[in-house]
């Protein structure tokens, strides 16, 4: 069941009854794997969709290029209504800029300023991947909630609380990221700079670091799959590095769920697409080994239903709702 009044739901609705009209949201989710867009109806169905890798190494305009193919891919014809982007952050949504952990080519870089020369002519709204996958899951996930936490689980880990139909972004864009609560004050150093943050244990690349150095002989593929593959057959190292690392999300939860009485937290991400039944038992049981109070017992925790189409809606909501505050700012 949609949830039909979720900010997101919400502005698809004012749009087509003010606006008039019935032109797609463009909505652009960037990760540190895959570059994902697509064209949204005003409905919340996507029309077309396309991708591309994210390149890596160190040269800017090489991942900026990929952005604009995966936009050009799409062939707007007739034009969009707006532009909304969930991006890996750090961000600053004041600035229109992206600083990805993953991604460190991009410092800094100026994403709104590259989609509004890309899509000449309408809004341009940015959020963070994990706050778009939440407020995607709010408003199309499953169930009625009033606090929502999504988490995010792929070559990095992100996340995104939604409250009351409005998603937290934080003074500058950046609340939400759960993937960098220590877990471990002693624990290893992660790419942004901390100690210890849930992301050095949970995500893919970190679970098969970790995994090689206990001496995992990769019999399935060097990759996060492979880890899985191996793991369902009883392999015990590529089994403990799912366990490792579920442990860190639940400590995440637990924490989170301790600061903003939540409902449900909703897993997602090309991790948890790909093993969700080698992590979700691991973190229920992680969550109950630890959690005390009885209002963190309850929070639900379930793996998303919408996949990557989350990120993707969640983005155009963020779109639509800049289209309908322009609309409004003409009329008046």
């Amino acid at each position: 069941m949609s949830r039909s009044a979720s900010p997101g739901a919400a502005a698809f609705r004012r749009f087509g009854a003010v606006g008039g009209g019935t032109r797609p949201v463009l909505a652009v989710d960037v990760g540190g794997t895959k570059i994902a867009a697509a064209l949204v109806a005003e409905d919340g169905r996507i029309l077309r969709g396309s991708s591309v890798p994210t390149p890596g190494g160190r040269d800017a305009d090489l991942v900026a290029d990929a952005v604009v193919r995966a936009v050009a891919d799409l062939d707007a014809a007739g034009g969009v209504a707006a532009v909304g982007i969930g991006s890996a952050g750090p961000l600053d949504v004041v600035a229109g800029t992206v600083s990805p952990v993953n991604i460190p080519a991009w410092r800094g870089y100026p994403i709104v300023a590259t989609l509004r020369a890309a899509v000449p002519g309408v809004p341009v709204a940015l959020a963070g991947d994990g706050q778009c996958m939440a407020l995607g899951e709010y408003w199309r996930g499953e169930g009625e909630v009033r606090a929502l936490l999504g988490m995010v689980v792929s070559t990095g880990v992100g996340g995104g609380v939604v409250l009351d139909g409005r998603v937290q972004t934080g003074p500058t864009g950046s609340a939400g990221h759960i993937g960098h609560i220590t877990v471990d004050p002693d624990g290893p150093r992660c790419p942004c700079g901390g100690r210890g943050c849930v992301e050095v244990y949970a995500s893919g690349p970190s679970m098969v670091r970790w995994a090689r150095e206990q001496g995992w002989t990769p019999g399935s593929g060097a990759d996060g799959a492979g880890l899985a593959t191996d793991a369902r057959a009883g392999d015990p190292v590529a089994r403990a590095a799912f366990e490792r690392g579920a442990r860190a999300v639940a400590a995440a939860i637990v924490c989170a769920a301790a600061l903003v009485e939540l409902d449900e937290v909703v897993l997602g991400g090309g991790v948890v697409n790909g093993a969700a039944d080698l992590l979700l038992d691991p973190i229920r049981a992680g969550m109950a080994a630890i959690a005390g109070l009885e209002f963190i017992r309850r929070v639900r925790v379930r793996a998303s239903t919408l996949g990557a189409e989350a990120g993707l809606l969640g983005a155009a909501a963020l779109g639509l709702e800049a289209a309908t505050r322009e609309h409004h700012a003409v009329v008046a």
